[in-house]
């Protein structure tokens, strides 16, 4: 990625710092414009790992990211502190689960995420939606979502609007001949709980998979991956807009300056709505939003 002459990136007592002269956002990243650029090169996406969901906390001091290594995913972190990002560290993780798709709650309280630790001490072999509080020196030990969320079968990857309605993917619902068939589902949360879960209608959902949402925080619109005749890969992204009368507009490829060949997916627009984030090819990737925009 080209950054501009005056930034310089030391590494000192495993810390990353950056001269006073370059803007700290995104980790002192130069941003890119409507083609995806690849997100911290060396730093956070490396050629010796598999980097999927990635999240910045709102104020922008604190990025979350997850790290498949040989089939076993954590979700590591890294903050900046003093005009300094420290080096990422992994803080949710274990020796036999995995933990992926790292999501905070929009009050920043809770870090959500997916995992395929047992439930009750029983080790189903699925994923499910958990979550960690904040804690003054880190993050509780996982808490499951919940019934209304979860199930016998995989939940994947969540996303919140402003006012803490969830939605997130799941196979709860495919025949048993069909188990990549992920639908987008939504849980409102009244009273601290999450509601009796609800698949959202054919405008976003097919018979093939739909996985990976983003909602936007007003709810105006979603970002997800799909796997459809009209794909240019494994997996791409879609878009779909919420019209006056609360219908979806029929979903729409974001097309080639987004998807490839490769799987695109793990959407996120930042809380500034300048950047959308995704995965393709096993990296970290970042572009203006005015791609989203030019579907409207």
């Amino acid at each position: 990625m080209k950054r501009p002459t005056f930034i310089i990136f030391c590494f000192h007592l495993g810390l990353m710092t950056l001269t006073a002269q370059t803007d700290l956002r995104y980790l002192g990243q130069n941003p890119p414009s409507d083609t995806p650029q690849i997100f911290a090169p060396g730093i956070i996406s490396r050629q010796n790992q598999s980097e999927f969901g990635s999240i910045f906390s709102a104020n922008g001091s604190e990025f979350f990211f997850g790290v498949d290594i040989n089939g076993k995913a954590e979700i590591r972190y890294s903050k900046l502190e003093n005009n300094t990002w420290s080096t990422p560290m992994t803080i949710i993780g274990h020796e036999s689960y995995s933990h992926n798709d790292p999501m905070l709650s929009p009050d920043q309280n809770q870090l959500y995420y997916i995992s395929n630790r047992p439930k009750s001490g029983v080790d189903t072999g699925d994923y499910d939606i958990w979550y960690s509080e904040r804690l003054p020196n880190g993050w509780s030990d996982p808490i499951n979502a919940g019934e209304n969320i979860n199930s016998s079968k995989n939940e994947y990857y969540i996303s919140f609007t402003s006012n803490g309605t969830m939605y997130y993917s799941s196979n709860k619902n495919a025949e048993q001949e069909r188990q990549f068939d992920y639908d987008i589902y939504t849980s409102h949360k009244k009273e601290g709980e999450f509601q009796k879960s609800i698949r959202l209608g054919k405008q976003i959902n097919t018979p093939n998979y739909e996985a990976d949402v983003f909602i936007s925080p007003d709810e105006s619109y979603i970002v997800f991956c799909s796997t459809r005749q009209d794909g240019y890969g494994k997996g791409d992204l879609y878009i779909s807009f919420k019209k006056e009368n609360g219908e979806w507009t029929e979903s729409v490829n974001l097309g080639t300056l987004v998807n490839t060949k490769n799987h695109e997916l793990c959407p996120w627009v930042t809380d500034d709505g300048k950047y959308l984030f995704f995965t393709s090819n096993q990296d970290i990737y970042w572009v203006s939003t005015d791609i989203l925009k030019q579907e409207r």
